[in-house]
């Protein structure tokens, strides 16, 4: 299923020419060696480009169209056109004099073998440079010894010939096309992606811009052990995938990393996102609802999209119908592994991730500048702030958001970790009781299921949001009695009420007299008759068992909710 869909992607910004075609490839080059009719070296001018990194611009290699490279680790396999110095001068500085010429032996039979039919002034000389080339005369070479260390290096070199690439020439890429689609070692079989039958690809190209993989390409589908194998097959003739497939899918996935605007990252995932048809204004309409949700504009938009409209976005008409993708790759040495690829239409998405968002409304500080919880924030909510590393579990990060695009209950360990914060830092932010409060609405539960609400419930009945709230209010009462306080019974006492209340409130409940005693007149009434209020609720009995996971987390949502109702009757009163 991913490989037909990468490869039906293909064929769509094939469509738009915003691919390669069968066969080629974009490649980074450096240098382009001019030659002439007799296939002389005239010289090695630079083709790279200036850009800019950072506040500085630097010369990077131009990206252009060329035959596939083949992938290759230790062994030596030539490839058409474009290759690096060893291959084409016959010439490093590795210090293997006899590998060396080998590879430079290799891509001189590949040319010859490609090229020999071609009739075409290009292809003759270049065909011409490889029989006269000598390699051990290369360091002597007039037109190279301004670029010789440079070349050493392993940068890509292409072929020149008056003026124009050889790589541009008709006759050569004819030539070119014909020995790509014949080529091919493998055994015949029914391609899995296509339903073809003909020789299946035994390595498929390589895959890059997965962050953790390795940085010269990563394989997608891949099998490296007796283990993974049957029926006698080995390699990735487990998976029978043709040549065509295998470089379509690769073409179409590494595009997709390649552009950063579209992908995303979640923990240790990458994740890339695609519309049918290959319109990139639906990625982008994804990703600004996953991370900028709060302008109106877009609310609107989306409001559109969930009622079946048709919407515009970015000069595109979005239809909510339309089957969309999103694939989670993870790094696993020189291998991706899948974390998740969820097929589905754009609506359907939109819809799971805007049922996500009303789950997490709270009432906010006001100093919170977010308008929603986009999910980067939300995940550093379970996260030390103060550590040297600040990245969330990756595994709770993909599952997460699995989750959320799925609009199924979320990890366990998202709240695991929300509330072991909490314990350690005593705090409940916005982000913490959001996860509460989104965790049990998926997954319900009789002792919190009636207190998640977006702000506080003054006349609820529920002894363990009632303690949260009672304890909000004892830390109030002890700040109006000792403005300036550095600590307050939170940071001594709110772990321990909010799992054992049957024995701390009793203590706080007297330590309340105490302060209360310092306050003057009408503040004084004003909070014994909340507490009264409050205490109403217990019968003069606080629960004498341990509270479990979902009481804390009431206990938690009703401290949140009677704090940020304080704060707000105090901005209200300041305003006024």
């Amino acid at each position: 299923m991913i490989l037909q869909a990468l490869t039906r992607h293909y064929e769509d910004l094939l469509a738009d020419s915003k691919l390669p075609s069968f066969g080629w490839n974009h490649v980074k080059v450096s240098y382009a060696l001019t030659i002439d009719e007799q296939g002389q070296l005239l010289r090695a001018a630079s083709v790279r480009l200036e850009e800019e990194r950072g506040n500085k611009k630097v010369m990077a290699p131009q990206p252009m169209e060329l035959p596939a490279p083949y992938k290759r680790s230790v062994n030596i396999k030539a490839n058409f056109l474009c290759d690096n110095a060893t291959y084409f001068l016959g010439y490093d500085d590795k210090g293997k004099p006899a590998r060396t010429r080998k590879c430079f032996e290799a891509s001189k039979a590949l040319h010859e073998r490609i090229l020999s039919e071609a009739d075409s002034a290009p292809a003759r000389a270049l065909l011409s440079f490889f029989r006269h080339w000598e390699p051990e005369k290369t360091p002597e070479h007039p037109a190279l010894q301004d670029v010789l260390d440079d070349i050493a290096a392993g940068v890509n070199l292409i072929f020149q010939f008056q003026g124009e690439f050889v790589h541009d020439d008709p006759a050569v890429q004819q030539a070119w096309q014909s020995y790509y689609n014949a080529d091919g070692d493998g055994p015949a079989m029914t391609c899995l992606v296509t339903g073809q039958h003909g020789p299946v690809e035994a390595i498929h190209p390589s895959l890059k811009g997965v962050p953790g993989a390795q940085s010269s390409g990563a394989a997608l589908v891949s099998f490296n052990a007796p283990a993974f194998c049957s029926y006698g097959r080995e390699q990735n003739f487990n998976a029978p995938t043709g040549k065509y497939a295998a470089f379509a899918y690769t073409a179409a996935l590494n595009d997709l990393l390649a552009g950063r605007e579209h992908v995303f990252q979640v923990g240790d995932t990458t994740v890339v996102c695609w519309a049918e048809g290959g319109d990139p204004a639906y990625q982008d309409a994804l990703c600004s609802f996953l991370n900028t949700y709060s302008e109106d504009d877009l609310r609107k938009k989306v409001h559109a999209l969930l009622r079946g409209e048709h919407i515009r976005f970015n000069q595109t008409l979005l239809n909510p119908n339309c089957p969309f993708y999103i694939l989670g790759l993870a790094p696993n040495a020189a291998r991706l592994s899948v974390r998740f690829f969820l097929p589905n239409s754009f609506g359907a998405f939109l819809r799971n991730v805007q049922a996500h968002y009303d789950r997490l409304e709270i009432v906010k500080p006001e100093f919170d500048p977010f308008g929603t919880l986009p999910l980067w924030k939300l995940l550093s909510e379970t996260v030390n702030q103060n550590a040297r590393d600040k990245s969330p579990s990756p595994n709770m990060a993909g599952a997460a958001l699995r989750s959320i695009l799925l609009d199924e209950p979320y990890p366990a360990t998202l709240l695991n970790n929300a509330l072991l914060r909490i314990r350690a830092e005593r705090k409940v932010t916005r982000g913490r009781a959001a996860i509460i409060k989104a965790y049990y609405l998926k997954r319900p539960h009789p002792d919190i299921e009636e207190v998640l609400t977006v702000s506080r419930i003054p006349d609820s009945k529920n002894p363990y949001y009632t303690l949260g709230r009672l304890f909000a209010v004892l830390e109030a009462v002890q700040s109006a009695a000792n403005p300036g306080i550095n600590a307050t019974i939170k940071d001594r006492y709110f772990n321990s009420a909010s799992s054992m209340p049957g024995h701390i409130f009793p203590v706080l409940l007297n330590l309340s007299q105490k302060h209360l005693r310092k306050l003057e007149g009408g503040l004084r009434v004003y909070y014994e008759k909340q507490i009264a209020q409050l205490l109403d609720v217990f019968d003069d009995q606080f629960p004498s068992q341990p509270l479990s996971l979902p009481q804390q987390g009431a206990f938690q949502l009703g401290y949140y909710h009677e704090t940020q109702a304080r704060y707000q009757k105090k901005e209200d009163s300041e305003n006024a």
